[in-house]
């Protein structure tokens, strides 16, 4: 994108864009879990306030749009660091100097996407072009079967990871200090990765056994 010019202010739209998604995930999973508690009825109201609320939906193609572009960039940046890799040499011990999870980014981030299109298509789609009034009832029946509730907790394990490095990864791009602030932000990044992660899982594998 021309008006990132640097790799450097790339790196930092990418973050910010991650931090937003990272606010947006914990909004969400507020609103999930009012499917168990209270129940049926706080979350249709929860989904008809957001339906109709002009904040919400103006939001919404915001929401779209650094969606869009944490994952284009994400992609950009990968395909660009691999071309600068000129000498293809062997990592006799790559887990020395970065975590598994660093090395996969890109493909935690691809699963996350690849679910992202299916959440739309089973969700998102059926809520804007069909007259749907039981909006938890058409959650439920998702988390009814097997084969989306396992895609659905694998996807989320994913974003664990994804963002047990992404976390700190951001803050250190905006030039957080590592010796000073490595750790805490290792550790807020942990807590927040296993909140997500198993907050959304154990919906779905609640009321798949429920």
């Amino acid at each position: 994108m021309s008006i990132l010019k640097s790799s450097v202010e790339k790196k930092m739209g990418l973050a910010l864009a991650g931090l937003f998604l990272v606010f947006f995930l914990f909004v969400h999973l507020a609103i999930n879990l009012t499917l168990i508690y209270p129940g049926k009825e706080a979350f249709d109201a929860a989904v008809e306030f957001m339906a109709t609320n002009p904040f919400i939906q103006l939001m919404q193609p915001i929401l779209f749009l650094v969606f869009a572009f944490h994952i284009y960039m994400a992609i950009y940046l990968e395909l660009t660091n691999r071309s600068k890799r000129s000498v293809k040499y062997v990592k006799n011990n790559p887990g020395a100097n970065s975590s598994w999870v660093s090395r996969n980014m890109i493909w935690t981030g691809l699963m996350i996407f690849g679910f992202l299109l299916l959440h739309l298509y089973n969700y998102f789609l059926p809520f804007k072009t069909q007259n749907i009034s039981d909006h938890y009832e058409l959650v439920i029946s998702l988390f009814k079967n097997p084969v989306y509730t396992f895609i659905y907790v694998l996807a989320f394990v994913a974003l664990g990871l994804h963002l047990s490095h992404g976390f700190q990864s951001a803050f250190q791009t905006f030039g957080v200090p590592r010796e000073k602030c490595n750790r805490p932000l290792v550790i807020c990044g942990n807590i927040i990765s296993i909140i997500l992660a198993v907050g959304f899982s154990a919906i779905a594998i609640y009321f798949y056994f429920n």
